[in-house]
C-alpha cells in the first residue's frame, strides 16, 4: 500500500474514532484509478463532510494537481458498477478548486445530495485549454486534464457515471461553454455565470490576464490576429452551432450600481464588459436556432453572491437534462 493512501485510511480512522463522519475511500485500499495516459492519484484527502480532495499526478500538466469531490449520498458504501450523474463546477480566474465550498452554499443544497458534484483546479490562468504554446502543445494542457484524466479516473474509480453536465464563473463559465461546444454530447447542460464567452471580442483586455501566473500569455492561444484560428476555435461564441442540443443557462449582472448585494453606488467595468460579451453570444445563438435560458438581471458587480444565486437559478435546468427527478420542465429567467 502506498504511503499517501495509508494516510488516507488513517485519517478517516482518526476522524471515525473522535466521532466525526468520513467519508471511505474503497479506492484506498486497492490500486487507484489510473486513466488511460498514466494519470492517477496519489493522495486522497477528507476536506470535509462528503468533501473529497483527490491529488492527480498528470502528465498533461506535467505536474500534480488537485480536484474535490462533493459525493452523494450513498456514496461511500459505493459497490463496484455505482454510479451517479455528474456536475462540474469550474472556478474562476486567479482562484483555485477549493473556492465553490469555500464561498458558496453548494455542500449544503438538497437537490445535490443524490449528484457528484466535481471540482478541479484549473490553474490560477489556465483558461480550461490545452495551450497552443507557439505550436508545440505540450503542458499545460488543463481541458486534456480535465475532459480525458479527470473524467477517466473519477469514472472507472469514484462513481462518475455517464451523464453529464458543467457549470462555471467567470473564466470557469467560459470554460463550461468552451468545453460543451469542442466536445459535443459530452455534456447534456451547460450554465455559465458571468462567463467569458467571446474573449475574441476583447482581445486586448484579457491578453494580460492570460499572464497572470507568469507564462507568456502569448502561449495560450496565440496572437489574437497572426493566431485568430486558434482563438476562434476555443471561443464559444464561434462554437454556438455545435451547443445545438446542449441545454444552456447564461447569466450575468450589467456592472452598473444598484445591485441587491453591491454597496450604495457601486460599479463594476469587468461586468459591464462580460455583459457584452454575453449579449453578444446569445444573440448568436439565437440567430443560429441554439435554445438558451438567459437571466441577464441589470445591476450587478462581478462577485460571488451573484454566483451562488445563479447557481440556485441554474439548478433545476441542470438537474433536468442529469435526470435526477428533482429539476422542473419550465425555467423562469427568460429576460432579455
Amino acid at each position: 500500500m502506498s504511503r499517501p493512501f495509508a494516510l488516507g485510511i488513517a485519517v478517516a480512522a482518526g476522524l471515525a474514532l473522535a466521532g466525526l463522519s468520513a467519508p471511505a475511500t474503497p479506492a484506498a485500499a486497492s490500486a487507484p484509478a489510473q486513466a488511460s495516459d498514466g494519470a492517477y492519484v496519489s493522495q486522497e484527502t477528507i476536506a470535509g463532510p462528503r468533501l473529497v480532495d483527490l491529488t492527480i499526478q498528470s502528465p498533461a500538466l506535467g505536474r500534480a494537481a488537485n480536484v474535490r469531490l462533493l459525493t452523494p449520498d450513498g456514496w461511500e458504501q459505493r459497490a463496484r458498477g455505482d454510479h451517479w450523474p455528474v456536475l462540474y463546477l469550474l472556478h474562476g480566474c486567479c482562484d483555485s478548486y477549493v473556492s465553490w465550498t469555500r464561498s458558496t452554499d453548494v455542500a449544503s443544497i438538497p437537490e445535490l445530495r443524490d449528484v457528484l458534484v466535481v471540482m478541479p483546479e484549473a490553474g490560477a490562468a489556465g483558461w480550461y485549454s490545452d495551450w497552443w504554446n507557439g505550436g508545440r502543445g505540450g503542458a499545460p494542457a488543463w481541458e486534456t486534464f480535465h475532459l480525458s484524466e479527470v473524467r477517466q479516473i473519477i469514472e472507472r474509480g469514484y462513481g462518475a457515471g455517464p451523464k453529464r453536465v458543467v457549470a462555471g464563473l467567470s473564466m470557469g463559465g467560459f470554460g463550461a461553454m468552451s468545453y460543451a461546444a469542442r466536445n459535443p454530447g459530452m455534456f447534456r447542460a451547460a450554465a455559465s455565470f458571468s462567463g467569458v464567452v467571446h474573449p475574441l471580442r476583447d482581445a486586448s483586455y484579457w491578453l494580460p490576464f492570460f499572464g497572470r501566473t507568469g507564462l507568456d500569455p502569448y502561449a495560450l492561444w496565440g496572437d489574437p490576429v497572426a493566431q485568430r484560428d486558434v482563438w476562434q476555435d476555443h471561443d464559444p461564441y464561434y462554437l454556438v452551432k455545435r451547443l445545438r442540443h446542449t441545454a444552456l443557462f447564461v447569466a450575468t449582472g450589467d456592472g452598473t450600481a444598484g445591485g441587491p448585494f453591491d454597496a450604495p453606488g457601486r460599479t463594476d467595468s469587468l461586468e459591464a464588459l462580460i455583459h457584452q460579451e454575453n449579449v453578444d453570444f446569445v444573440e448568436q445563438l439565437r440567430e443560429q436556432g441554439v435554445s438558451v435560458t438567459t437571466d441577464f438581471y441589470g445591476p450587478g458587480s462581478h462577485s460571488w453572491p451573484y454566483w451562488q444565486r445563479e447557481l440556485h437559478r441554474s439548478l433545476p435546468m441542470l438537474l433536468d437534462a442529469l435526470e435526477t427527478g428533482r429539476g422542473v420542465a419550465t425555467h423562469a429567467f427568460e429576460r432579455p
